[in-house]
């Protein structure tokens, strides 16, 4: 079992950021590809952004140009740094690799 661990999420204002790190116990960041999602109220969960072990990214079309997401193979910890949050960012986000799921961080922009 792998454990992943999201921090980072928050209230913040229209316009602002935040940095979600989702941290794992053990290498298999290093060795695959790893996606930040995110589902809110009554919507299904929808990938966000994506890396892969070769450190290559892809976005949704929602919130390119605004996140950008990056790896940290030494701490095993990858992050999503988002910028310029709008309301419609609300939502709870996970983490992801392989079959596995860290336990979510709400992130909530008001306008």
């Amino acid at each position: 079992q792998v454990q992943l661990v999201e921090s980072g999420g928050g209230l913040v204002q229209a316009g602002g950021s935040l940095r979600l790190s989702c941290a794992a116990h053990t290498i298999i960041f290093s060795f695959n590809a790893v996606g930040w999602f995110r589902q809110a109220p009554g919507k299904q969960r929808e990938l966000v952004a994506r890396i892969t072990s070769g450190g290559s990214t892809i976005y949704a079309d929602s919130v390119k140009g605004r996140f950008t997401m990056s790896r940290d193979n030494a701490k095993n910890t990858v992050y999503l740094q988002m910028n310029s949050l709008k309301p419609e960012d609300t939502a709870v986000y996970y983490c992801n690799v392989v079959r596995f799921w860290g336990q979510g961080t709400q992130v909530t922009v008001s306008s």
